[in-house]
């Protein structure tokens, strides 16, 4: 396993140790909102700093681009960005976890001058470990993983996440709704982007598609896709699509048939998703 890859997998069962012990006591957790149905805990807080920390030691010159406290890497004052920049979700899968619905994960991906090199999703209710380093393929529990085989979208399972903070877009993704259900074996929401794409990666979806999501959501998932043999891509099939709100992956027959279909519900103004890239750019 390649050294940053290893200690963001160091990382990633710290989170998940936290995220394991505060699941025994749910209703003694306190809950915020960042937004309307957008729930925030002091687990979150918790896991993200465990993650910087354990990152931040091991290589001091990194940036952080995380959900709860942004560039956190921007702190420390250097002359220019690091070409390295992590990019971490503590815990995808919030509103599950609160619930006790054990669906949720801690994603933590590498960025290296704007490419995700390494990846990691890590579920810890069921204490399911996938990585990817960029060239070397996409493991499960120490296993390759590589995506479906299916060709044919009517037989296939497909993963997606309903708009959840914001309604704007909630009669155009019924509309996607509609056209997909009839169009394919079935749609499943779990509720948690980063394992939905870590399934697409090992097989347990033939493909998926969200609006709405952020490049935390993203982008661990997105390296585990195609070093499993998958596409992931935006609505467009375009592959600049990190911040760009929506994102479809799937195994390449099926990427193509989704994007045919999905490809007019592209946004056409990602604009918390230009947002977050202008406090990427500008860290």
């Amino acid at each position: 396993m390649h050294p940053l890859l290893n200690t963001a997998v160091k990382a990633a069962r710290r989170a998940g140790a936290i995220i394991n012990r505060a699941s025994l006591d749910i209703d003694l957790l306190r809950v915020g909102r960042k937004a309307p149905n957008d729930f925030v805990t002091e687990v979150d807080h918790a896991a993200e700093t465990a993650i910087i920390e354990v990152l931040s030691k091991a290589y001091p010159d990194h940036d952080f681009l995380a959900e709860e406290t942004g560039t956190a890497g921007a702190q420390v004052k250097r002359a220019s960005p690091s070409e390295y920049v992590w990019i971490i979700d503590p815990l995808d899968g919030t509103t599950n976890f609160i619930h006790g619905f054990p669906q949720y994960a801690v994603s933590i991906a590498l960025a290296y001058r704007g490419q995700i090199t390494q990846a990691v999703v890590y579920d810890p209710a069921h204490n399911d470990l996938f990585v990817a380093s960029k060239g070397k393929g996409a493991m499960l529990n120490d296993r390759r993983i590589r995506v479906s085989q299916r060709d044919k979208l009517e037989e296939s399972l497909i993963g997606t996440g309903f708009p959840f903070r914001n309604f704007e877009s909630l009669e155009l993704y019924v509309s996607m709704f509609k056209e997909l259900t009839q169009k394919t074996a079935g749609l499943r929401r779990p509720g948690a982007a980063a394992l939905d794409l870590a399934y697409v990666a090992c097989g347990r979806l033939d493909g998926f598609f969200e609006m709405g999501l952020m490049p935390w959501d993203a982008a661990a998932g997105s390296l585990l896709i195609t070093e499993a043999g998958g596409l992931i891509g935006d609505f467009k099939g375009d592959t600049d699509y990190l911040f760009h709100e929506n994102i479809i992956g799937a195994s390449p027959k099926i990427f193509g048939q989704l994007v045919s279909m999905l490809s007019r519900y592209a946004l056409p103004e990602p604009k918390k998703g230009l947002a977050v890239k202008a406090l990427y750019d500008g860290r």
